[in-house]
């Protein structure tokens, strides 16, 4: 989830009924109402068990509908309108509570892969392999734009790049199988290879680590 406003995670809503804080949550993704949307990307709902319009919503539905449900306190980011919305049992909504640190940082990663994407048109010809880093190292970024990331790496032909991507733990496993290869190519093409004991860049033809000492 991406919030466009972080504006709204510092926003602090009272719940009328009990005066507890009510917590910011994400949104249902699916509105049952007019089916218009919540026209908000958060919500913010009262999640105190005691509250009088949550213990007392039971028995209401319970008498009105016949269904086991209740009621929480509900009200839309920039606004003190009280709303209710209806839930089935204690634990709904506790999953979906925004950690407004957690969110802020998200949102930096998002707004941060989506500049490295637009960079990568002209990366080559700036001569800036910080956008590809960027791709290759996020294991939250789309994985097209990371596959695409990988094929510039070899264009590139940078070494540097070499410890950031073996000191990496990647998730995909076909994603590190395609790096290792460009790697193992570019150290080709720079007459080199890696030290099987200190991992360190030596020569191709080295017969002694210049590093670790050992003899290979």
């Amino acid at each position: 989830m991406n919030i466009q406003d972080l504006s709204v995670l510092d926003e602090e809503h009272i719940c009328p009924s009990c005066k507890n804080k009510m917590s910011c949550c994400e949104v249902p993704p699916v509105h049952v109402g007019d089916g218009l949307g919540w026209g908000s990307e958060v919500l913010f709902i009262c999640l105190n068990d005691d509250c009088p319009t949550f213990s007392k919503g039971w028995d209401k539905v319970d008498v009105n509908y016949g269904h086991k449900a209740s009621f929480r306190n509900m009200q839309l980011p920039g606004s003190t309108e009280q709303n209710v919305m209806m839930v089935g049992s204690k634990i709904a909504f506790t999953g979906s509570i925004v950690d407004p640190e957690e969110m802020r940082e998200q949102n930096e990663r998002y707004t941060n892969e989506k500049k490295a994407l637009v960079a990568l048109e002209t990366c080559l010809q700036d001569k800036d392999i910080t956008p590809v880093m960027t791709l290759v190292l996020d294991e939250a970024a789309d994985n097209i734009g990371r596959l695409k990331a990988i094929d510039l790496l070899q264009e590139f032909n940078d070494l540097s790049c070499v410890d950031a991507i073996r000191n990496h733990s990647f998730k995909k496993t076909d994603l590190e199988q395609k790096c290792n290869l460009v790697i193992s190519q570019m150290l080709k093409n720079h007459f080199k290879k890696e030290c099987p004991y200190c991992a360190e860049i030596i020569k191709a033809q080295a017969n002694k680590c210049m590093h670790c000492n050992a003899d290979l």
